[in-house]
């Protein structure tokens, strides 16, 4: 599938003459593939892992926010495929249009598989597609490896689910997500509250 069919459900939620949020095209090659987290605080309040992959963000829910401790496992429910402009979008979705709320980036940053126990390292959207990915963050405030695993594939008529995992290495912790409304963007330095009134970060 290529991008501009794999992001056709994110432009049927969206109207962009009311939305910010970016409808796509960004072609650019990169030399690393890469990774951010978004804290949006929705209906419900959650955190969004987007990984890049074959010119899209794949998207999980992560309600909990991933964690450093490996024995910590994060809930994750896939979401639509977004653009890759997406991993700069950092605002206030409008009332009425979907996912209305205020999105803040809270991680950033680029990743790379990991091989498996023979060395071999298989290409991220096959590995997903198999329903089993462990990869490498080099980001802001995330570092070491991870891995998603699907167990709960949809086929039953349920939601596709999956987890989140911090995999056992020297950058584990126990140090949980933070709390939502004292999260700070690794972009700007502000909160949920400073990004809704569009002030500035307290200094």
């Amino acid at each position: 599938m290529n991008a501009k069919d794999a992001l056709a459900e994110y432009h049927r939620k969206r109207d962009f003459s009311r939305t910010r949020e970016p409808g796509g095209g960004d072609s650019r090659a990169r030399d690393e593939s890469r990774y951010v987290i978004q804290l949006h605080d929705a209906s419900t309040t959650h955190f969004d892992f987007r990984l890049e992959v074959d010119g899209v963000l794949k998207s999980w829910a992560v309600p909990k926010g991933p964690s450093s401790d490996p024995h910590d496992k994060r809930l994750a429910t896939p979401t639509e495929d977004h653009p890759l402009e997406y991993q700069d979008f950092e605002g206030t979705i409008p009332e009425g249009e979907y996912g209305a709320g205020t999105v803040l980036i809270w991680d950033e940053g680029t990743y790379h598989p990991l091989p498996d126990r023979k060395g071999r390292e298989t290409p991220m959207g096959e590995a997903l597609r198999h329903g089993h990915a462990s990869f490498r963050l080099d980001g802001a405030k995330l570092h070491g490896g991870y891995s998603l695993t699907r167990f709960r594939t949809g086929d039953d008529g349920g939601k596709e689910a999956w987890l989140l995992v911090k995999r056992s290495d020297q950058h584990r912790s126990d140090r949980g997500a933070p709390t939502p409304s004292r999260a700070r963007s690794t972009r700007s330095g502000r909160t949920l509250k400073q990004i809704a009134s569009g002030s500035a970060p307290r200094r």
